[in-house]
């Protein structure tokens, strides 16, 4: 069995214990140029990039076309392929996956959608690869994706809210009002349709990143084992700020610290701090790394 993902996954390589990934390509375009996130556009560089332009990044899925021509390819390989994507309720690229698909019938492909996104849809991927070399069957594996869905969740908070404003990724007005207000939102998605909602609010950075951990506190126990992976766009001291309070309220395992990737941060800008949390125990039915 192959895995193929698209590039709005935040995994560290140690996540991926070796394995290969096949990535579906997702596009940002900046002053009049176009990038493939991930491939000829890495997220120092973005970001750089960003704080010299006035200009505001749009981003676009893969073309069903180009999925197809990419299971095509790999079904001469194996034809037995599991997608696991994005949230539909954030980005169109699931509805590509399964319209190129149509085209190649050769290909067995599944399709899974985390309703989540950067690394707790890393969670994902890295559930699936740990159970495929584990020589789990694909419905053993879907199973462990239900369950990463269930007892994962991701939040993160935003320097500015206008990349996200003008990406519509929000509502307009509430935005607005956010960003006149300088309120600083602490933003989740939730698992029914895999979209935005508001977890909490304050007025600076500083306290929107230390506040995360009270919202992990409504899931999980205080003093709990928890699994924590934290993430950044170009906000090192936040994500150390961060960290620093989970693990005093919270008996952490800590995994990489992943960058924000290119086609995420089109849509937050720089600044933003996040997470993925879930239960210490959380794939410990699988093999170690």
């Amino acid at each position: 069995m192959l895995i193929v993902t698209d590039r709005g996954v935040d995994i560290s390589p140690e996540q991926l214990n070796g394995a290969e990934l096949h990535y579906a390509p997702l596009r940002l375009m900046l002053d009049g140029k176009t990038y493939v996130s991930g491939v000829d556009l890495q997220p120092e560089e973005f970001y750089d990039l960003l704080g010299q332009t006035d200009g505001y990044p749009t981003t676009s899925q893969p073309s069903a076309g180009e999925f197809a021509e990419l299971y095509r390819s790999l079904a001469k390989i194996d034809p037995d392929i599991l997608s696991i994507h994005i949230s539909s309720g954030l980005s169109g690229t699931l509805s590509s996956a399964e319209a190129g698909a149509q085209m190649v019938p050769e290909a067995n492909v599944t399709f899974y959608d985390t309703k989540t996104l950067s690394c707790p849809m890393g969670w994902h991927v890295e559930a699936a690869v740990r159970a495929m070399q584990a020589g789990c069957t694909k419905e053993q594996i879907l199973a462990l994706l239900s369950k990463v869905t269930e007892k994962t969740e991701g939040m993160f908070t935003v320097a500015t809210m206008k990349y996200l404003i003008h990406g519509g990724r929000i509502s307009h007005l509430r935005g607005l009002l956010a960003s006149l207000l300088n309120i600083k939102p602490i933003i989740g998605v939730e698992k029914e349709r895999g979209t935005y909602v508001d977890w909490g609010k304050e007025v600076t950075l500083k306290r929107a990143i230390l506040k995360q951990a009270d919202v992990v506190a409504r899931f999980f126990e205080e003093g709990s084992a928890i699994r924590v992976q934290l993430l950044h766009a170009q906000n090192p001291e936040g994500v150390e700020m961060l960290r620093e309070r989970l693990a005093s309220r919270f008996d952490c395992t800590f995994l990489p610290t992943v960058p924000l990737s290119p086609v995420l941060g089109a849509h937050t800008g720089a600044g933003l701090v996040g997470m993925a949390v879930g239960p210490a125990d959380l794939l410990d039915d699988l093999p170690a790394l």
